[in-house]
């Protein structure tokens, strides 16, 4: 088959999974710093784009990364650079014309590709480099030590100029809202997990246990990811029972039902053109295309979303991405749906279109966040590498990636598989209306933002005094194993969104006891609701 010259494709991909020492060996002092881990990841793509085994002198990838056009950064979290891209370009000894550092969000990765392959196929590109890490665990551990360690960790000078970023940086939460105690995620993401269970029709404890199914089953992948973090199976009961090890953090969220953060890894990607790879001499063996792909948002503020169940944008991005295909969400043999909790993967496969509960196919192929690891902002870069390897062990078949930045706000999905795209986009009708498609070299990506936005929102009262409806909550737990305060998204009797707290006691022991989510309630003047 002919391919187009400037067709997209994946040709090296590297993780690097630097786990804790034994007790007795190393120093945490010794253990390399996110960059270490980038460069690592790198030397370990370079090396795949020829199947070399580590340490391999891997002439194709060496030739590719000699003429990276652009690297392109996940920003690390566990430590400031103030341009990791421009160290790491210096560490790998090239020279791109571009440098590119990604924002904050979960999504980055996933829509720097779709960036990427567009760029490719256009030729404004014709090698680039995306990669990142974050090392989490040794900083944590520094910290806990007695003796609390210094790391010699990269500081570059103060006069270093700011790199150039990729993605929104607006932020996820309005000052209302983070007055109220939406601040962090582990706060936030309960809300959409107590309205999935309403919306539902389940009981507490059934959807305890079906959360609890869900991340068994993705505990169970990970055992087979050489690079995941966390490689044991876990049963329902040992998820949601909480303990010494694994404590109620926010209901109905114990600690291995959130994301683990605290892992050292990296990852890393090799993508060029078709003649880039052909010219270097990779083999076709090693070569995965990036067929079609989406990024939207949703209503940004959590208090302009229609409900806490549900996701338009990625509804919409994945049946643009679908579209774009050519094919259908049963036909993709492969998912890896981003999973920091267990609500942002039950959003997500609703709204594909996708079982939950389906054992033939898992809906991660790494583990997810919490057992594969969550390296901050750089999880869709392994989501991604260990889709790859999935894909070239099953060659003809298909994997749908997506990535999720701040709550249930940022999406972005790719579609890719062995063969390369064929055929034209398809018509606009086949589309969300109004969706913005651009096409290269076979690769079509799709904006179908201008859907999400006509869609309806929800209109915040921030003075809402008297009776209110309980919408959904959020109970935040002390290190006693307590409920300590709630957070509740209420609605006027005119439909209207308000946001309160609940403290007392006997409140907050009736929310994570009994169905919480519609229940009246009068919201007093200091933002306390009294439930009935």
């Amino acid at each position: 088959m002919s391919i187009d010259p400037s067709t997209p494709v994946v040709v090296g991909v590297g993780q690097v999974t630097n786990r804790p020492h034994s007790e007795g060996e190393g120093s945490l002092v010794d253990r390399p710093e996110p960059l270490g881990l980038m460069l690592d990841a790198v030397g370990a793509a370079v090396e795949d784009c020829d199947g070399a085994p580590a340490g391999g002198t891997a002439p194709a990838g060496r030739a590719l990364l000699a003429r990276t056009g652009s690297l392109r950064v996940a920003n690390p979290l566990s430590w400031h650079y103030i341009d990791p891209g421009a160290l790491l370009a210096e560490e790998l000894g090239i020279e791109p014309e571009e440098i590119l550092v990604t924002t904050t969000g979960g999504n980055n990765p996933q829509s720097l590709i779709n960036a990427t392959a567009l760029a490719i196929g256009r030729g404004d590109l014709d090698v680039a480099v995306i990669a990142g890490a974050d090392c989490y665990y040794t900083q944590a551990a520094a910290r806990r030590h007695p003796d609390r360690p210094l790391l010699p960790w990269t500081v570059q000078p103060a006069d270093t100029g700011p790199p150039t970023l990729f993605g929104s940086d607006r932020w996820g939460t309005t000052t209302s809202e983070e007055e109220r105690g939406l601040d962090l995620p582990i706060h936030v993401f309960p809300l959409f997990e107590n309205a999935l269970r309403a919306e539902a029709g389940r009981t507490l404890p059934e959807h305890l246990g079906h959360i609890g199914g869900l991340w068994s089953r993705f505990s169970e992948v990970a055992v087979d990811n050489p690079f995941a973090w966390i490689r044991d199976r876990w049963s329902v009961e040992d998820l949601t029972t909480p303990s010494e090890a694994n404590r109620m953090v926010d209901y109905p969220y114990t600690k291995l039902l959130t994301a683990n953060l605290q892992v050292d890894q990296g990852a890393a990607v090799v993508l060029c053109s078709a003649a880039a790879a052909e010219g270097a001499g990779v083999p076709r063996d090693r070569w995965v295309f990036p067929l079609a792909g989406a990024d939207a948002e949703d209503h940004w503020f959590l208090s302009h979303r229609a409900d806490f169940h549900s996701s338009p944008a990625i509804r919409l991005a994945g049946a643009a991405t679908l579209a774009l295909a050519r094919t259908t969400v049963a036909e993709v043999e492969h998912i890896d749906l981003y999973s920091c909790f267990p609500s942002a993967v039950e959003i997500a496969a609703k709204e594909l279109g996708l079982p939950d509960d389906d054992p033939t196919r898992p809906l991660t192929v790494t583990g997810g966040l919490t057992f594969a690891g969550d390296p901050g902002n750089n999880y869709g870069t392994h989501s991604l590498a260990t889709m790859v390897d999935v894909l070239r062990a099953r060659p003809g078949t298909t994997g749908l990636t997506t990535g999720l930045g701040w709550y249930v706000s940022k999406h972005s999905i790719g579609l890719y598989g062995t063969e390369p795209p064929t055929g034209p986009p398809p018509d606009s009708d086949a589309l969300p209306a109004g969706t913005a498609v651009e096409s290269a070299a076979g690769f079509t990506w799709a904006d179908p933002q201008a859907a999400v936005g006509a869609l309806p929102q929800c209109a915040p009262d921030a003075d809402a005094r008297g009776e209110v409806t309980v919408e959904t909550y959020s109970v935040s737990f002390g290190r006693n194993g307590a409920p300590e305060r709630a957070v509740v998204a209420c609605r006027t009797p005119e439909g209207r969104r308000a946001w309160a707290h609940v403290t007392d006691a006997d409140h907050l022991a009736v929310l994570v006891t009994e169905e919480g989510c519609g229940r009246l309630g009068t919201l007093r003047p200091d933002g306390e609701v009294d439930l009935r």
